[in-house]
């Protein structure tokens, strides 16, 4: 199982961490090959510039004690690259993250096939809706990765709530030179309904 995690894992790891064209089209095209697993969870969004991380493991801490089934989907990892997709405090598993990956690999396959290229991060985050969604979590506290509106994570319908923690100057190549633009872009998690 072990040599199956670690090639699975180069794989990963040799794709482009980002597009150079943002937006969702590239996951919303790999999810419905995957059966739109997003669609079927619940979840809390969290967006800003410092502090994401923290507040989506304490929305998850706050979730579990309460007695839910709680995905915890954060980035980047500190130690194992399988602390980006939790159940209840625990990982995924090695062999868990190889099934999944499987699945992912073939919807890859499958766009890459129709000319549109998919970067490592829109690849994970497809592979945690499928964690989640497999696993029945009752709430997912979604971290978003850069931004917030063109963020991979914003494919989810709309979110229990969007939480946006302190704002300030990062990614501004992406996001615009300016807070407001900064801020508008992660203010891009906030739905109708949400």
């Amino acid at each position: 199982m072990e040599q199956a995690y670690q090639r699975a894992l180069n794989f990963v790891h040799n794709m482009p961490a980002f597009s150079s064209v943002p937006g969702v089209f590239r996951i919303k095209r790999l999810l419905q090959y995957l059966g739109n697993p997003q669609e079927q969870l619940k979840f809390v969004h969290i967006a800003g510039t410092n502090g994401k991380g923290s507040t989506a493991a304490m929305c998850a801490a706050a979730f579990q004690e309460a007695g839910y089934k709680t995905g915890l989907y954060i980035s980047p990892f500190i130690i194992d690259f399988r602390e980006r997709f939790q159940i209840d405090g625990e990982m995924i598993s090695k062999h868990e993250f190889v099934e999944l990956y499987i699945q992912v690999r073939d919807a890859y396959e499958r766009i890459t096939a129709e000319g549109l290229e998919c970067n490592e991060y829109d690849f994970i985050t497809a592979l945690a809706f499928l964690y989640f969604r497999r696993n029945h979590c009752d709430i997912v506290c979604l971290e978003v990765g850069l931004g917030g509106d063109a963020d991979a994570t914003n494919i989810i319908p709309p979110p229990e709530a969007a939480v946006i923690t302190k704002i300030s100057y990062d990614h501004m190549k992406v996001l615009g030179n300016t807070i407001q633009q900064i801020a508008k872009a992660k203010a891009g998690i906030i739905k109708h309904g949400s």
